[in-house]
């Protein structure tokens, strides 16, 4: 653009000029003596034509003229890459989608910016649902946060088989019965069931109400007990993008979003509950899942008991203890 400003305006000094330099030839030259009087008089002095110079002034006119109309449109005129650089992006984002039946702008007008053309995507076909991909069950909606009461009954039986777990882990293993957790909040519990679109069944509230986490002890062959925020954070690793999948058998499955990982242990692999029906399941990363182990975590935290007191067994594991510390012996 300052180049064409500069062409116009050396283009007007040039016509002026050639304008001048064509008058000036054709005046009539005059004689003059062989030698200049001393002093010069009026009629001596050459006199300029009128005509002529009232006929100069509208070339010049003209030439100034043509001069400011080639600036105003070098100025307006720009190459289409200079407009996209001055385009808001209010434009650019709100450019009208040509309609379906209408041809593209850009097939046109190749030298349009592209950011300005929008074309809206291609449909396609729905998919045939696949075996494998995102677990509904693993994007709950929005869902409010509300405290819902444990059966008392249920409440009263969970501390019942708590109390005889305390009493002889007291006497028994001392140093396992300080890693217990303590109470956990019924607010905390409703939290993370909103969070992840699951209830927790009223055993397993009792339960981290009185023990929010059981640090070092687990119940008979499953692994420690978690804490609330520890649950909710593992179910969401497990759902994270391209673990879960979908199958036929939502219990066969590598993870389904449904089930709630009550107890995880490198170890030991995760302790399952199925939040649909209730009863309780093992995956030990290895032999695979086994469901059901027992018909409820209460019915787990019972047998625990019993095992403790009687030095029974669950599901084959023993328990010994070694210098205060309790210990699961697996069956051979």
């Amino acid at each position: 653009m300052v180049k064409l400003v500069r062409l116009a305006l050396t283009g007007a000094v040039l016509a002026a000029i050639a304008v001048r330099l064509s008058r000036r030839a054709r005046l009539p030259e005059r004689e003059r003596p062989e030698q200049a009087p001393d002093r010069a008089t009026r009629a001596d002095l050459p006199r300029r034509p009128v005509g002529r110079t009232r006929r100069t002034w509208p070339a010049l006119f003209g030439m100034g003229a043509l001069a400011a109309a080639v600036l105003m449109f070098s100025t307006q005129v720009a190459t289409p890459g200079e407009q996209a650089k001055r385009a808001p992006w209010s434009t650019l984002e709100s450019a009208p989608e040509p309609t379906s039946g209408s041809a593209p702008e850009s097939a046109a007008d190749p030298g349009a910016p592209q950011a300005v053309l929008s074309t809206p995507a291609a449909t396609t076909p729905a998919a045939t649902p696949s075996t494998s991909g995102p677990d509904p069950e693993c994007a709950p909606g929005r869902r409010p946060v509300v405290v819902r009461p444990i059966d008392p009954k249920v409440k009263r039986a969970v501390d019942r088989q708590w109390r005889r777990i305390e009493r002889w882990l007291e006497t028994r293993a001392p140093r396992t019965h300080a890693t217990l957790g303590g109470p956990g909040r019924a607010r905390t519990i409703a939290i993370a069931e909103a969070q992840m679109g699951l209830d927790l069944p009223d055993d397993l509230r009792a339960s981290l109400l009185r023990h929010n986490g059981t640090g070092a002890f687990g119940l008979g062959a499953t692994a420690p007990s978690s804490s609330i925020r520890d649950i909710r954070d593992l179910w969401r690793d497990l759902c994270r993008p391209g673990s879960a999948n979908l199958g036929h058998e939502p219990r066969e499955e590598w993870w389904n979003g449904r089930m709630i990982p009550f107890a995880y242990r490198a170890d030991r692999g995760y302790g399952l509950i199925d939040s649909r029906v209730g009863d309780v399941g093992w995956d030990d990363l290895v032999a695979g899942r086994t469901f059901p182990a027992m018909p409820s975590y209460y019915a787990l935290l019972r047998a625990t008991a019993d095992a403790l007191e009687r030095g029974g067994e669950v599901a084959g594991w023993t328990p010994r203890v070694t210098r205060g510390v309790l210990r699961w012996t697996p069956p051979r």
